[in-house]
């Protein structure tokens, strides 16, 4: 019997702030089997930001969570991107591979929107 949580799907749970502590948090409850691979990006990102004297590598390891927490928060949203980045790897038509790249466009744009990130993924 697993006693890992179950992935939260509640409708109203809010896009936390785009710090580390409260994305974490809500991937604990959206997303539980992500919260190792954040812990570790955010080693790295640390590590990084220490050996650069940077901060750069910090706001980018928060936006990319942030966009992540973003997706997420919507369960069929994450699904269907899921789905399509799966078939977007075996696709051979190049209009399929098109209709693609525009939906998974589209889910990142709102996802983005709703984490609060400007386009291009700078805040």
């Amino acid at each position: 019997m697993s006693t890992a949580p179950e992935p939260s799907h509640e409708p109203g749970l809010p896009q936390p702030a785009a710090r580390a502590e409260e994305l974490r948090a809500a991937l604990s409850r959206l997303a539980p089997d992500l919260v190792a691979t954040f812990d570790a990006e955010r080693a790295e990102a640390v590590a990084r930001a220490r050996q650069d004297v940077s901060s750069a590598p910090m706001r980018r390891f928060l936006r990319q969570w942030a966009l992540h927490v973003a997706i997420e928060r919507h369960p069929q949203q994450a699904a269907r991107l899921r789905l399509l980045e799966a078939r977007a790897a075996e696709v051979t038509d190049l209009e399929e591979a098109r209709a693609i790249a525009a939906e998974i466009g589209q889910i990142i744009d709102k996802a983005a929107a709703e984490a609060g990130l400007s386009h291009g993924g700078e805040s």
